[in-house]
């Protein structure tokens, strides 16, 4: 089922969509044609100038004499390799011509045209090993979809936490968001990520965790859907506008629901009541600098320790399923399965 929707997460351009994108492309197969046909011309136009000026030279069996069209018929037969025979260079001067300069010239002539159809096709063959290739070594990525203000930034924080560029696959409908994510390094799939067969050339399948990052709730929805029908054990991840959504959301499976509009509201009404608290928090938000929230295993030597004696502000602690706060007598003591959700300084987690 496929709601109607204006999202630009689910409109989807013409038959030329639904394309991988890796970064890194060189330059289109039509430019490279032009480019070597313009030189061809140029070729073209450099043995006509020379035929003509030394068409004395040249005898033509219709009327004997060669005039500009005859040097530009010769030319165009001479460097094609046709050589009809009827207009032949019969001086020493236009017989030396042709082998130093017209000869030259033919061989330069063919190589540009056979060489524009060989580089055309050796360019299409590279790009879809690179695309195999890609596809083949591709496991336990992150798929983003929706590259916007939301999408990029969820993007730019997984990276500051360690993870590799080429292990994010970006989806989205518009070719301009698609450039502009492999401009910055990651690959990128164009196409409509309601549909399971856009999702599934990110190889979903595959993928370790979902970013649900899109402009409409209902568009949302249908992508967790179908992200959750191809990948039943993916981590997803979504954000709503409106907050009666997040249920919904969480009904059609995602994780973790963030509310956009309610958090940047409470964000707003505590920076106005103490702006001192909104920017500790704001600050936790920014990844990689101040002060960082962050989730990391339990080292050995904590190990049946108290949560307070720790290094690191311990927030919470995640056993299990449970997600215990640090001043729960459940947390302590910590147990070597326990994962712990710290406060710690930004240049401690870069090293």
């Amino acid at each position: 089922m496929k709601l109607p929707s204006h999202d630009a997460a689910a409109r989807t351009p013409g038959d030329g969509g639904h394309r991988v994108h890796l970064p890194h492309f060189p330059a289109g197969p039509l430019r490279q044609v032009a480019r070597r046909l313009l030189l061809a011309l140029l070729v073209l136009v450099l043995t006509v100038a020379i035929v003509y000026v030394d068409r004395a030279g040249y005898h033509d069996n219709a009327d004997e004499q060669v005039d500009f069209l005859d040097s530009v018929y010769y030319s165009t037969v001479t460097l094609s390799t046709t050589g009809y025979g009827d207009i032949v260079p019969y001086s020493d001067s236009a017989r030396l011509s042709n082998i130093l300069l017209v000869t030259p010239l033919r061989v330069l002539f063919l190589i540009i045209l056979v060489g524009t159809t060989l580089e055309v096709l050796a360019e299409r063959t590279r790009e879809q090993y690179r695309l195999n290739r890609w596809r083949s070594a591709l496991r336990d990525h992150t798929v983003v979809v929706g590259f916007g203000t939301k999408g990029r930034s969820a993007v730019e924080t997984l990276c500051a936490t360690g993870l590799p560029k080429n292990r994010v696959v970006v989806v989205d409908p518009n070719q301009e968001v698609i450039e502009a994510a492999n401009a910055e390094g990651f690959a990128g799939v164009v196409g409509d990520a309601t549909r399971s067969d856009v999702l599934l050339r990110a190889e979903a399948q595959r993928a370790r965790q979902f970013v649900i990052a899109t402009q409409r709730d209902d568009t949302a929805v249908l992508v967790t859907l179908t992200a959750r029908q191809l990948n039943r054990g993916a981590n997803i991840v979504a954000a709503v506008r409106e907050e009666e959504n997040a249920p919904l959301l969480r009904q059609s499976g995602a994780d973790a629901v963030i509310t956009s509009a309610s958090a940047a509201g409470r964000l707003l009404g505590m920076s106005v009541q103490s702006p001192t608290a909104g920017a500790v928090i704001e600050d936790l938000i920014q990844q990689g600098t101040g002060l960082d929230l962050v989730e990391r295993t339990v080292v050995k030597a904590e190990v049946g320790k108290s949560v307070r004696d720790t290094e690191d502000l311990v927030v919470s602690v995640l056993r299990g399923h449970r997600l215990l706060a640090y001043d729960d007598p459940a947390a302590s003591p910590l147990q070597a399965a326990d994962r712990l959700i710290t406060i710690v300084r930004a240049p401690m987690v870069q090293e």
